[in-house]
């Protein structure tokens, strides 16, 4: 039996030196004497030395109270108290869960220890008035919101990414065609004769092209980004937005969220040319070629770790600018702020979120570029070769591959962004609440109703 203090089974504990089961008086030889009959004398509750009270209800004017037990049964489980969930599985008469009221008394009824009411179900769930709870996320909750944002609002999320995407591939297909598009260069280049001026030459003039070509990318990708944060913003708190109130909330930070997005690139430009200095001056001092590979090389892998180490914790600055709307340097010292500490993490999810997004991308872009390339003059040999030349056939195709893979991949790194930078405020900042007020979802916060236990 146990022996907690406090507990007791009915029938289990010996009264007036008797065994437990025994139910009367036993005669020498340890048999039960039988009880006599009602009726005698000697069975009366009245009669002197008898326990019972001489004050008792008239026959048959006694009931017992509403609710109460049946002679022989056990008493039923307690109500659950507000916040505190339901009575363990298994507790009937033992062990299970923390049972009836009044401190500790009594493993036997349903529900077990009497006294703490019913076993602590956790906390209560968060508030999840959108697309994400209300409460710090997961990286899969951070994927998985970005997608629910483009499939909540399909209609606002693909209208924003298919029209910046058809204006930004109509510019550089226009470039490309009548501007960039010099065979000459591509001669050149697979030309192994080719003196080091041509080959110098050539290679300037790609440069400037694919320079070309990522400036109107990139304001492209200002543009549906802007408008993407406002979205999602939006969407964390269950409201829709359409592509005109987005334009008009994002249209005054645009400018603002261009120049961080060129200044970024030239910090790291900047950076590396400091780490090639060193090579470059070895060089123009007329070292060898064994001093001055080494030391390039040694030179550009540093800088390359400084400026992904700049560039993750700068990777929070447009949401910052956008949702706090802050100028340039403020969202960058903003983004630093909220990195600190988090920085492996932020990279883990920022870099998981932009392989998803071009894998997806890769899927239908790459088979658009192969058909455009079979159609052109040179067809697939010459374009896997290297040797053909970019026909408006081939631009066109590959452009509406192109098209349809921004449209995946601007809503997902958009929304990664702006759900991380969402994130990261909520475990340093409590920006739950904030959000929960906004929202409107009531008592946000508070403590439950109903008494604390212990208290």
């Amino acid at each position: 039996m146990n022996d907690t203090p406090g507990w007791a089974s009915p029938g289990s504990t010996p009264s007036n030196g008797q065994e437990p089961g025994a139910s009367g008086p036993v005669d020498p030889a340890g048999r039960p004497v039988p009880a006599p009959p009602a009726d005698q004398p000697g069975a009366d509750p009245q009669a002197p030395g008898s326990k019972w009270s001489e004050e008792q209800p008239p026959p048959g004017q006694w009931s017992a109270p509403a609710g109460a037990p049946a002679p022989g049964q056990a008493p039923p489980p307690p109500p659950a108290g507000p916040g505190w969930g339901a009575p363990h599985p298994g507790g009937q008469g033992g062990h299970g869960g923390y049972g009836g009221p009044g401190g500790y008394g009594g493993y036997g009824g349903a529900g077990g220890y009497g006294g703490w009411g019913v076993g602590w179900g956790g906390p209560p769930p968060a508030a999840k008035p959108g697309v994400i709870p209300l409460r710090p996320l997961g990286v899969g909750e951070i994927l998985d919101g970005a997608v629910s944002t483009m499939r909540t609002y399909w209609r606002t999320v693909l209208g924003i990414s298919l029209t910046v995407a058809v204006v930004t591939e109509i510019v550089v297909i226009l470039l490309q065609g009548f501007v960039l598009n010099d065979t000459a260069t591509t001669d050149t280049l697979n030309d192994p004769s080719a003196s080091f001026d041509e080959l110098s030459r050539a290679m300037g003039e790609t440069m400037l092209s694919s320079t070309a070509v990522l400036l109107i990318s990139s304001i492209g990708t200002v543009v549906a980004t802007a408008l993407l944060t406002t979205v999602t913003s939006r969407a964390v708190l269950g409201r829709p937005v359409t592509t005109g109130e987005a334009w008009r909330e994002a249209r005054p930070r645009i400018g603002r969220l261009i120049g961080l997005i060129f200044l970024l690139p030239l910090i790291s430009l900047g950076i590396m040319l400091c780490g090639a200095l060193p090579g470059i001056l070895v060089g123009i001092a007329g070292a060898g070629d064994t001093a001055v590979f080494p030391l390039l090389v040694l030179g550009l892998l540093a800088a390359l770790v400084v400026v992904i180490w700049l560039m993750v914790r700068f990777s929070l600055a447009s949401p910052a600018l956008m949702l706090e709307r802050q100028g340039v340097l403020k969202s960058m010292s903003r983004s630093t702020k909220l990195v600190r500490g988090s920085w492996w993490r932020v990279l883990g999810i920022q870099l998981l979120g932009g392989i998803i997004a071009n894998i997806i991308a890769s899927i239908v872009i790459i088979p658009f570029a192969l058909i455009g390339s079979a159609l052109s003059d040179d067809g697939l040999s010459g374009f896997l070769g290297g040797t053909g030349g970019v026909g408006w056939t081939f631009l066109i195709i590959s452009g509406i591959g192109s098209v349809i893979g921004s449209m995946v991949t601007f809503p997902i790194s958009g929304g990664v962004s702006v759900l991380l930078y969402i994130d990261q405020r909520i475990r340093r900042e409590a920006l739950d609440l904030e959000l929960a007020r906004a929202a409107g979802v009531q008592d946000y916060g508070a403590p439950a109703p109903g008494p604390i236990p212990g208290s």
